[in-house]
């Protein structure tokens, strides 16, 4: 690729999860040039730069300056979801593409609204649930599409993590002012939405939330919940972060001709006629007391596939109003837990 077609971009945020923004970006270089840096403090946006290369990143003191700056393409905003709509707004309208860390935002409205700017400024929002692009999920969804598993009957979501205390100890982690909640909007989302891109939209839920006794934290860090599909398909949902060492988190599908179960980055498939196949390499997934014991190529596979959706005009493989599915459901099953009725999905 020319350098004159690579796009430019700047890297919102400085925290933990900015680190393997940081490395997915670079390894991204034959697509993408990263120019910048910015953070809510620009005294942690300039120890970010010069701990990732001193001179050769750009320091911005704010949002105003990137959305000025002619050269940058689109923004990668990495920050808590507390502020999402105040530091999107001004970017999408000076014409900056956007992809944003998980989650859209703290609620359903506030993603609502964050799709709703993107979509009246004309520019692509893209989404990191990086979980798309693993190769069990690529196969996963393309033995789907084809039709030949048959019909959806039963659904298992499940995200067996833990995390230590220590990790909810920091100012604002697990807080509905800055995170919109726990397990369900920091974790378990990321499988939620792939298990939704597969098995389609989910109608009403019955579910349970809990704070268990290992974690003092305002939200919860359990939750379970019975599923409906907009197909027939019934199906459950557990995600937790009080499940000691921690677990992968598990996606099986039942279909008329085969059952799909993904975990720790492989997808095995059963057959009814006894044939058994597997695709995939086992990784981990941040699911134990290390949240960043991952790999940075799952998010660079998703700033490759912004940069050539920006490039051909079409949808990022997560597109800011596919992500709204996943943040309806878990609006669902907290209304549920609340009221312990069934609850329907908003579409």
């Amino acid at each position: 690729m020319a350098e004159s077609d690579r796009l430019t971009c700047v890297l919102v945020g400085s925290g933990m999860v900015a680190r393997t923004h940081l490395a997915a970006l670079r390894a991204a270089a034959p697509r993408v040039r990263l120019k910048g840096v910015a953070a809510r403090r620009v005294e942690s946006a300039r120890a970010f730069a010069e701990a990732a290369g001193g001179d050769s990143l750009q320091v911005y003191p704010n949002i105003d300056a990137i959305a000025a700056d002619n050269e940058v393409d689109f923004a990668v905003i990495a920050t808590p979801p507390d502020a999402r709509a105040t530091l999107v707004e001004p970017l999408a309208r000076a014409g900056k593409h956007i992809l944003l860390e998980k989650p859209v935002g703290r609620t359903s409205a506030e993603a609502e609204e964050v799709v709703r700017i993107c979509d009246e400024a004309g520019v692509a929002l893209g989404i990191f649930f990086q979980h798309r692009k693993r190769a069990a999920s690529l196969k996963a969804s393309e033995l789907v599409a084809s039709g030949d598993l048959g019909a959806l009957g039963l659904a298992e979501i499940t995200v067996p993590w833990w995390r230590e205390q220590a990790y909810y100890d920091e100012p604002g982690r697990g807080s509905y002012a800055r995170d919109g909640g726990g397990v369900l909007i920091s974790q378990a989302i990321h499988t939620i939405d792939l298990a939704l891109s597969l098995a389609g939209p989910v109608t009403e839920v019955q579910a349970m939330t809990a704070t268990s006794r290992f974690h003092r934290m305002e939200s919860e860090d359990f939750a379970t919940a019975g599923l409906r599909f907009a197909n027939g398909a019934v199906g459950s949902l557990m995600a937790s972060t009080a499940c000691f060492p921690g677990g992968a988190e598990t996606i099986t599908l039942h279909f008329d001709k085969a059952s799909l179960h993904i975990g720790s980055g492989v997808l095995t498939v059963r057959w009814r006629d006894e044939r058994e196949e597997s695709f995939g390499a086992t990784a981990t997934t941040g699911g134990g007391a290390d949240p960043m014991a991952f790999t940075h190529e799952w998010h660079q596979a998703i700033i490759e596939d912004f940069a050539d959706a920006l490039a051909a005009g079409r949808p990022p493989v997560a597109s800011g109003r596919e992500a709204l599915a996943a943040h309806h459901l878990i609006d669902a099953i907290a209304r549920s837990a609340s009221t312990g009725c069934i609850t329907e999905v908003s579409k």
